[in-house]
């Protein structure tokens, strides 16, 4: 990395030991992906290569033989076919109601939440990130409606290099208001990950 012309890869300016930073990557890609605003990747930041950009050699495409590489690899990868598949994230990019925050302010946790909304009809994308090392359990959050909410993806997920601590199965929402919303779900917040979920059968 050459710090003296702003070179550093994405990875080397993640703070923390080797993992956090692996994981503080994979938890902002998730919120970009998901968040308002086109998506820029910064060269060979899809397999979090060490080394940033350089006008001249290759890509350390070798690093794919790492798992943690290859992870991310996977990852970026099933951000992009998320971000196709869902309208949530992408169809009403550029449209302020498309975005509400859920959870702006728990400075005490560093957690933020928030949900994408598509076309009418279409189901709510609900993104949590978890911007601490620590596992939140039983953390609950305000959700629009009743109904289930399923775990599409989990930067914490083993899959991508992560620790694997998260929602497997489904999240009934309760009658119970939070966040200025009518009901809530409680989750299990991974150490520095992004967490979606989508609505199934809002009621």
């Amino acid at each position: 990395a050459d710090s003296a012309e702003g070179r550093d890869s994405w990875l080397v300016r993640m703070p923390g030991d080797a993992w956090q930073r692996y994981a503080n990557l994979r938890a902002w890609l998730g919120f970009m992906w998901t968040h308002p605003g086109k998506k820029l990747l910064g060269m060979g930041a899809e397999f979090a290569q060490s080394k940033g950009w350089q006008d001249t050699g290759m890509l350390d495409w070798n690093l794919l033989d790492d798992p943690f590489h290859a992870g991310m690899l996977r990852l970026v990868a099933d951000l992009n076919r998320l971000y196709v598949n869902e309208p949530a994230p992408h169809s009403r990019d550029t449209e302020p109601d498309s975005f509400a925050w859920v959870i702006a302010d728990d400075t005490a946790n560093s957690v933020i939440a928030f949900l994408r909304y598509g076309a009418q009809g279409t189901a709510p994308l609900l993104v949590i990130v978890n911007f601490t090392p620590r596992v939140h359990h039983d953390y609950r959050l305000g959700v629009p409606a009743l109904g289930t909410w399923r775990e599409i993806l989990n930067s914490d997920s083993l899959f991508y290099g992560g620790s694997n601590v998260g929602n497997a199965n489904d999240v009934k929402a309760q009658l119970l208001p939070s966040h200025g919303y009518p009901a809530s779900v409680s989750l299990t917040l991974p150490p520095l990950a992004t967490l979606m979920l989508v609505a199934d059968d809002l009621v």
